[in-house]
């Protein structure tokens, strides 16, 4: 990767030192800006649209974050051309994409801004002033940068939202669609594939505990909803537990697989920040969730959904998430969990699905149209033509079983020294 870096800053220095080392030059060039795993996980949505276009190089860049643990080893799963920060911000590119807003402001390049999750569901509250994550004006022009070349939005009534918080960014603003939804669409006729590669039997049932970042999420109650994890154990059931990769690279690896070793230890999966969770959700039976992205795309699956916590303080009450905390079951503390899945489960096929459909379809009002909106907007602003072949979604790949998560986990603290294998 040294050698790549080598070539590509010599591009910045003159035809005659790129002409010394790389082999293809002249191409248009993008910089995809990497802060965190989540980030860097939707934006492969769309720089995947570039692929086979011997007319540009991508390469990435991670700037500093608090949650940047992980990101390393994405780039490097990728195979990817690593500009270091500094560098990246002294260099000038025909286009830079980006998940989110922080030190995007040294970027020397036509910036597009894409949200990192479903929709703008979260509000941030700093001293008097409460905003929507993502469509602030903090968030569209940080440190006082020029609008991006492109706010890209997952539906139309965002124009509404950003109408009010920054209106002047609306001219550049664009709605393209949401790739996960459009992902896991395609992929719902595979769910059956994806139980058998998850390992799961006839009849087993397969619940998703997701959970989003910070106190008011599900993990940030843990203490309390462990033990009732431990109840959902047994021959006709198997969990998997899907913690945010904030949770993990704030706290560290090695203190989320300890604080859930009895878990692992008991058959449940924990399964690990870097894998793709979106099979899970298909394959899953139920989902006890929270007010994050990921319980929100579970509204595309056909499960019946329970909430661990939906904080109103936390969430923009426009938001399809606000929707489904008023409709999807809270989880009591008073009963049983296995009697609240039932009751969650009868609720959502006695007379819940339609709702549940309803607040899926204000994930994105381009449904399926994601691909095909993205990469145009991309050749649009590099002012070259699209390829001549149609711009496809594909279906998600199938998961490794989930003995891998659990077993894995379980062998690290097999001495029961909390020492790792």
């Amino acid at each position: 990767m040294g050698d790549a870096m080598t070539a590509l800053r010599a591009c910045d220095d003159g035809p005659q030192r790129s002409r010394e080392w790389l082999t293809l030059t002249g191409r248009k060039k993008i910089l995809v800006v990497v802060h965190t795993v989540p980030y860097g996980k939707r934006l492969q949505e769309v720089f995947s649209l570039l692929e086979s276009d011997l007319r540009i190089q991508v390469v990435f860049t991670a700037p500093p974050h608090p949650f940047s643990d992980g990101v390393t080893q994405l780039l490097e799963r990728l195979g990817s051309a690593v500009l270091p920060w500094d560098e990246a911000v002294r260099m000038d590119f025909d286009l830079a994409l980006a998940a989110g807003p922080r030190g995007v402001e040294k970027v020397r390049a036509p910036l597009v801004l894409l949200p990192h999750g479903a929709n703008f569901l979260k509000r941030v509250t700093e001293g008097a002033e409460t905003r929507v994550a993502g469509l602030g004006r903090q968030d569209l022009t940080p440190h006082g940068r020029a609008l991006p070349a492109a706010v890209v939005l997952p539906h139309r009534d965002d124009l509404d939202s950003l109408a009010h918080t920054c209106p002047e960014a609306l001219p550049r603003a664009s709605v393209v669609g949401d790739p996960v939804h459009d992902r896991m669409v395609a992929s719902l006729p595979r769910r059956r594939a994806y139980r058998r590669a998850l390992g799961l039997g006839k009849g087993q049932q397969f619940i998703a505990v997701v959970s989003t970042w910070g106190t008011r999420s599900s993990f940030g109650a843990i203490e309390t909803l462990l033990p009732r994890l431990l109840e959902l154990v047994g021959q006709h059931r198997r969990v998997a537990v899907l913690v945010h990769p904030n949770v993990w690279s704030g706290h560290g690896a090695w203190q989320v697989r300890a604080w859930l070793a009895q878990c692992a230890r008991r058959g449940i999966a924990i399964v690990p920040p870097e894998a793709d969770w979106r099979p899970l959700l298909i394959a899953a039976d139920t989902i006890i969730g929270d007010h994050g992205s990921v319980t929100l795309y579970g509204t595309l699956t056909g499960a019946p959904i329970l909430l661990a916590a939906s904080p109103e303080q936390e969430i923009n009450p426009a938001s399809p998430a606000a929707e489904l905390a008023r409709t999807a079951p809270a989880l009591s503390p008073a009963h049983s969990l296995t009697s609240q899945l039932a009751y969650a489960a009868a609720e959502y096929h006695g007379h819940q699905r339609e709702e549940y459909g309803a607040i899926a379809a204000r994930i994105t009002s381009e449904p399926g149209r994601f691909s095909r909106n993205m990469r145009r907007l991309l050749y649009r602003l590099l002012g070259l033509g699209q390829p001549a072949h149609p711009a496809h979604t594909q279906p998600l790949p199938l998961p490794p079983p989930l003995t891998r998560w659990s077993t894995a986990l379980h062998g690290r603290y097999d001495t029961g020294t909390g020492a790792s294998a």
